[in-house]
């Protein structure tokens, strides 16, 4: 069994609950070589002579985060002649090529719900350190200075404006129930799947279509998975059909946007700001626009590193969540459905995009 984890040098050893690291190892270490398991654990991911590539042929279950992925591409799937089960400890398996998990009949589960109220919340901080220009008055403290003009200029209320969510699931809809004691002009919504009917209200207000939303918010966050027809959605084009000056958070995945029309949308001032923790290459190198890109006025960027989802409360939930899961694996139990993305050659799930299923049922996914 292979487990891909984060290296936190100090931290994990300081604090014990950072159960995402290779130190902690989800706490399920001393339990699986207790159950004589054999369990490598490593962050060393990348290039063909990593120790992510040199175990995968031989590992049966593949353990990994959303915040340092292992990239299961369909080339390492046909080596990995012995993988049976892929556990995303947390949401968001993006890092699998799911179509090529499918072929093989590789069965994807992640721990669903585990970071839906840590996100959300990440995302309501992110929308206000942006409209209320935090982070540039915050920078004048640091730097021993005091200019309140230079930060009122383009400081705002949320009360009043619009906000609308791309993807109204678990967290979209979370953002939106956060927002209402903010007393916004209008909550906005667009996906491709409709509301449960128990979760439908007035205050919350479909929009068909994407293009119209954007062009009446003030702040838009993206809160849909990454999949095929997501990926680079936020382009020069998308972009363009927002409203101009308008803010946009993003905490789903860093490829839903591309980089380059970002930093040209905040630099030529039709975006007032950009805010979220999710990069299309992970950990983010050094020179990557999104870290030094700003707004005309050298503020509007709301940027740090992928931990929205694995809070200390977020990580107990998924560090428990994934020995559930591969707890359920070695016992040749059905897994929990909420839990699973694909499964005998089906996708189990609709997160991922509009697919069909075949009309089978779930089978016992064990050894």
């Amino acid at each position: 069994m292979a487990d891909l984890l984060h290296d936190s040098t100090a931290a994990a050893k300081e604090e014990p609950r950072l159960l995402g690291t290779i130190e902690n190892s989800l706490g399920i270490s001393d339990w699986l070589k207790k159950e004589g398991h054999e369990f490598i654990v490593t962050d060393d991911k990348e290039g063909p002579g990593s120790e992510f590539q040199k175990h995968i042929a031989d590992a049966e279950i593949l353990v990994t985060t959303p915040f340092h992925p292992g990239y299961l591409t369909a080339d390492l799937i046909e080596k990995a002649k012995n993988l049976k089960l892929c556990v995303t400890a947390g949401v968001g398996s993006d890092h699998i090529d799911l179509d090529a998990a499918n072929k093989k009949s590789i069965t994807v589960a992640e721990v669903s719900g585990s970071n839906v109220v840590s996100v959300a919340e990440h995302v309501v901080m992110s929308i206000l350190l942006l409209v209320r220009n935090f982070v540039p008055a915050h920078e004048q403290i640091l730097a021993d200075d005091w200019n309140v003009a230079q930060i009122a200029r383009n400081a705002y209320d949320l009360e009043g404006k619009t906000v609308g969510t791309v993807g109204c699931g678990r967290i979209g809809y979370r953002v939106l129930e956060r927002l209402r004691g903010f007393n916004c002009k209008e909550l906005l919504w667009f996906d491709y799947t409709d509301l449960p009917e128990d979760k439908k209200t007035p205050e919350f207000k479909r929009v068909d279509k994407l293009e119209d939303m954007l062009a009446k918010c003030d702040v838009v966050t993206i809160n849909c998975p990454l999949h095929e027809k997501t990926k680079g959605l936020f382009n020069d084009q998308l972009i363009s059909k927002m409203k101009k000056g308008a803010w946009l958070v993003n905490t789903a995945r860093g490829a839903i946007c591309d980089r380059n029309a970002v930093k040209k949308a905040l630099e030529s001032g039709h975006l007032n700001g950009y805010a979220g923790d999710v990069w299309d290459v992970q950990p983010s190198p050094k020179d990557h626009p999104w870290r030094h890109a700003f707004n005309t006025l050298g503020g509007g960027n709301g940027m740090v590193p992928h931990y929205s989802g694995t809070t200390l409360d977020a990580q107990a939930r998924y560090a428990n969540g994934a020995k559930d899961i591969i707890q359920r694996y070695l016992a040749g139990k059905e897994q929990d459905p909420a839990n699973l993305i694909v499964i005998d050659g089906d996708y189990a799930s609709k997160a991922y995009g509009q697919r069909e299923k075949k009309p089978t049922g779930q089978k016992p996914a064990g050894p």
